[in-house]
């Protein structure tokens, strides 16, 4: 049974999970989890999918309790569309009302961030910024949010400046699981392989097709090993996102927002490029940026 009497609930709802958060002002109360997403969900389900993995803390909350959610429920797709905040701005901390069946709910979905020229837009990883800047609200340089769609963030004055995406993530899964490099590609990693695709890349980012057909050619030719053959397609990858995101982390102060093996890939292949660059866990960042815009509001 839960335990405790939550004051408002913390949502994040992405394409292909529910992270919800039970919350007493800034303590933790529970962390409940589903695998329906956004991309599962019709909008009229989304009501009913929160209300049933709640449960009984909605019985044990004063109604109406505040839930704040972030991320793909704000789509176009998704429950309610939350309209862009154009930068440069601050992290949105206000969001729009969503009409509920259920009298215990109210829901409040924060928008995401967008961007004119070039075009680009982000949705849930605003809040992730945001937690970032709850931490180190004086910080002044990139994020770089590595991912399936990978952002670059240029901040400044606790504000998102600019930004851009790249698709990398995306393309290295398609690569490697639809291309004909699924034939080379397997598990295991090379370091030297993934350090020479990066430099590669970054030398002569016009060549890439050419460059991945290469792979294939290799594990034809000469044997090459699949952890190899993976390593060297995420290198020419990465390394031809870093020729095209140099505006960003050249002479800038780069904290990569993530952990795990694609943070550290993308902190050697900066680290390789002269760049000044560490590594800040991401876990907690949505939550805590959750928590910054219940209190901005």
């Amino acid at each position: 049974m839960p335990t405790g009497k939550p004051d408002w609930i913390a949502v994040d709802w992405g394409t292909s999970h529910l992270r919800v958060w039970p919350m007493a002002g800034d303590v933790v109360l529970a962390r409940l989890e589903s695998d329906k997403g956004m991309g599962r969900l019709t909008p009229d389900a989304f009501e009913d999918v929160l209300v049933t993995l709640l449960g009984n803390w909605l019985n044990r909350a004063e109604a109406p309790i505040d839930v704040l959610v972030c991320g793909m429920a704000g789509a176009r797709q998704g429950w309610r569309e939350a309209p862009y905040q154009a930068v440069p701005s601050k992290v949105p901390a206000r969001g729009i009302p969503v009409p509920v069946r259920d009298a215990r709910l109210a829901v409040t979905i924060l928008p995401g961030m967008s961007q004119a020229k070039p075009a680009d837009v982000m949705r849930g990883e605003e809040t992730q910024i945001g937690g970032f800047l709850r931490s180190e609200p004086a910080f002044d340089g990139v994020l770089c949010l590595p991912g399936t769609h990978t952002k670059w963030v240029h901040i400044s004055a606790e504000e998102v400046v600019s930004f851009r995406t790249f698709m990398t993530g995306e393309l290295f899964d398609l690569l490697s699981r639809q291309s004909v490099l699924r034939f080379s590609v397997g598990d295991g990693w090379d370091d030297d392989a993934f350090a020479t695709a990066v430099s590669d890349a970054m030398g002569r980012p016009a060549a890439l097709s050419a460059e991945l057909f290469g792979i294939r050619a290799g594990s034809l030719l000469d044997g090459t090993a699949e952890g190899a053959a993976r390593a060297r397609l995420s290198g020419l990858l990465i390394g031809a996102e870093l020729a095209a995101a140099r505006p960003y982390w050249l002479g800038q102060e780069v904290v990569i927002l993530g952990e795990g093996g694609m943070a550290e890939a993308y902190r050697g292949a900066l680290a390789s490029l002269g760049a000044t660059v560490r590594c800040v866990p991401v876990e907690g960042a949505t939550l805590a940026g959750l928590i910054a815009a219940r209190k901005a509001t």
